[in-house]
């Protein structure tokens, strides 16, 4: 392997925005592969894909038989890395210039090395960015395992500055020596497992300034409309991370613990919303059946919606 970048981009109907992302990683200092997975997509994505190859034998389009998902996209895209560093960018977003040079400038001192993403909306994805983190957040700082996880919890009162949203650089040998790759029963949260997994593994993560990724928001990304099945896998993933590494320390173990918990209220919660709609007394009993905190959560969020209700229709 060389010292240089292999990007990942997973494309399922991404016809509008493929060839902005494949052209500012192509456009990058260091890259020496960008892997486009054109995730059986019905519009013209691969296609758009393929015609950006700017004659350097960097780029290869990879299609799936079927549609399976980011995750299994991204698995076999990771087969046929053979850089020292991999980054994922998706289909929706796109580096700034220079942001791979500004990243590998810390080369020397991590296993992944993540910046802070500037956030644009869908609408205007050249206007005012807002930083992922923003304000308070001392910028480089190493995070642990422990940091990790908890950032991707929700605690009352505190703005949710989750850092599995960052696409770092990660080492090549880091992945394959330990045989990391992404969930494919995962369509949420598979990079909070895959980055958890790497952690746990002994790779140590570092946090820098923006160096110019930029995250496109859109209203209906995947990650707002998750199913209950979604969240489930993503409770469990947890555990199967305790199970797999048992001699983490305790403070990783309890924040594992607490991010099982807090996405078993928000599935609960979900589970809840549907058994009203069905008018199922015993499913929404059973959703209170949970061990504490979930009845509590539940309480709120109802009183919440209550209160909602009213400001809508006061009397």
């Amino acid at each position: 392997m060389n010292k240089k970048v292999s990007v990942i981009i997973a494309a399922y109907n991404a016809k509008e925005t493929i060839a902005r992302a494949v052209n500012s990683a192509l456009a990058e200092n260091g890259i020496s592969q960008v892997i486009i997975v054109d995730d059986a997509s019905t519009d013209e994505t691969g296609k758009i894909a393929a015609a950006c190859d700017d004659g350097t034998n960097r780029l290869e389009i990879l299609t799936q038989p079927k549609n399976a998902g980011p995750s299994a996209a991204r698995n076999r895209a990771l087969e046929r890395c053979r850089s020292e560093w991999i980054t994922i960018l998706d289909a929706d977003d796109f580096f700034l210039p220079g942001r791979i040079a500004g990243l590998l400038a810390y080369a020397d001192q991590a296993d992944m090395i993540a910046d802070d993403m500037w956030q644009v909306p869908e609408e205007n994805p050249n206007g005012p960015r807002r930083a992922l983190l923003g304000e308070g957040t001392e910028l480089p700082c190493a995070v642990t395992l422990e940091d990790f996880v908890m950032s991707n919890i929700t605690r009352s009162g505190q703005e949710r500055k989750e850092l599995g949203f960052i696409k770092p650089l990660i080492r090549n040998e880091i992945l394959k020596r330990n045989n990391i790759h992404y969930k494919e029963n995962m369509r949420l949260g598979e990079d909070y497992e895959l980055y958890t997994r790497t952690l746990a593994s002994g790779a140590k993560l570092l946090l820098v300034p923006a160096q110019g990724y930029v995250s496109v928001v859109r209203a209906g990304s995947l990650s707002g409309r998750h199913t209950p099945e979604d969240l489930r896998h993503l409770r469990d993933c947890n555990k199967t991370l305790l199970s797999d590494f048992p001699d983490l320390p305790q403070s990783a173990k309890a924040a594992l613990k607490r991010h099982y918990h807090d996405t078993n209220c928000r599935l609960q919660w979900r589970l809840l919303i549907e058994a009203v709609k069905k008018r199922d007394i015993i499913a929404t009993a059973k959703t209170f059946m949970h061990p504490w905190p979930v009845p509590l959560y539940l309480l709120e969020k109802l009183a919440e919606q209550f209160k909602i209700r009213i400001l809508r229709h006061p009397a």
